[in-house]
């Protein structure tokens, strides 16, 4: 049995933020920090913060603006966060209504009705609940049947997602999946952190997976190889959790937030990615010569570039590695979604692309696809 990656669709919030947006948001808390604690500083009892700037996030990472669900709060100096209208048990929850969005438009481009689902997967960095599941939630929306459960895998819960979603296939407990990947992140982010303020963005990603003998879509991926691994680290991590509210003097505390050691972060997760990559190219006798296009984790212009080198051995024009994170920033597990959702029309049958994604755990996957 063969199994492919039949349709995808994508959900973008409304609002955008551009660099100079944040950056003028964070310089002006910045000066209001120093002002307040002048004297504390001139004593040396605080250090003064440092303005933050276009130019250094985009040499940095590349990002050159994010999507956000709620904006306005984000760039208020005072507040610094998004804000979001809690909404009642009777309501479609925020993460249900992107993914159900995207997942439409997954459907469609998959030639597959509602009533073709028997399993939903929604994978990402957070839930913004633990029960009932935000799949099932969107299972219900939706109207389909069968079967749905969450996973969260942080930035690789979107390949992990789809491979759980292919064994699923293979075993006969599902025939047609819908993987969503609803990342809302900006309420982890550290606004007031200047190596950190700019990461990450919120957006939606579908994928649907079935059995290659019904598959009747106009783009088709075959899954030819695969191969999820982790390896523990706390260089990136996030102590948010519903058991903060037990340990109330550090309930708000910077590690309830995203924090990474990015020196670190390079050093180890680059050369294993790479070396997952490679591995899984020579297990099915795919040469570098082979690869026509890189679907890679959207976190870092410089980490992709590296990897995108080593399995290449050179350096990838933009069409061979497509960067969507210059508009998208870091948005998690969907960032390699939306890379292979928008970069794929011009592929030819036979060609072999990969799809690969790698995060905090550490977790990392790669898919080894042939565009059918």
């Amino acid at each position: 049995m063969s199994v492919v990656i039949s349709g995808t669709g994508l959900f973008t919030p409304p609002n955008s933020i551009s660099n100079d947006e944040l950056v003028a948001c964070f310089n002006q808390y910045v000066d209001n920090f120093n002002s307040e604690h002048c004297d504390a500083i001139e004593a040396g009892e605080v250090t003064a913060l440092s303005y933050s700037s276009s130019e250094f996030i985009e040499k940095a990472s590349g990002i050159k603006s994010r999507f956000v669900m709620s904006k306005e709060d984000i760039l208020n100096p005072e507040i610094m966060r998004p804000t979001f209208t809690e909404r009642p048990n009777e309501e479609l929850s925020m993460q249900a209504e992107m993914g159900v969005i995207a997942a439409k438009q997954a459907l469609a481009a998959a030639n597959k009705t509602v009533e073709d689902i028997d399993l939903v997967i929604v994978a990402c960095a957070y839930t913004q609940r633990y029960y009932p599941a935000i799949a099932i939630e969107i299972q219900n929306a939706l109207g389909a049947s069968g079967w749905g459960f969450d996973m969260i895998v942080a930035c690789s819960a979107a390949t992990f997602g789809i491979i759980n979603a292919a064994n699923a296939i293979r075993s006969g407990t599902a025939k047609t999946v819908l993987v969503i990947n609803p990342e809302i992140l900006t309420p982890q982010i550290n606004y007031r952190d200047r190596d950190s303020h700019f990461i990450f963005g919120d957006v939606a990603t579908a994928t649907v997976l079935e059995d290659q003998s019904t598959a009747t879509s106009e783009h088709q991926f075959k899954i030819i190889a695969e191969q999820p691994i982790t390896q523990f680290s706390n260089n990136i991590r996030s102590n948010i959790g519903y058991i903060n509210k037990c340990s109330p003097d550090t309930i708000d505390a910077d590690d309830k937030y995203f924090i990474q050691q990015g020196r670190k972060v390079f050093k180890e997760v680059l050369p294993m990615v790479s070396k997952l990559i490679i591995a899984q190219m020579d297990k099915v006798q795919v040469s570098a010569n082979d690869i026509k296009r890189l679907y890679l984790h959207q976190a870092n212009i410089n980490m992709n570039g590296f990897i995108a080198k080593k399995v290449l051995g050179r350096v990838p024009s933009i069409i061979e590695a497509p960067i969507i994170l210059d508009e998208y920033a870091n948005t998690s597990s969907a960032g390699c979604i939306i890379a292979l959702h928008k970069h794929h029309q011009d592929l030819n049958s036979g060609d072999k692309t990969v799809l690969c994604s790698f995060g905090a755990g550490y977790s990392a996957c790669c898919l080894i696809l042939e565009y059918v």
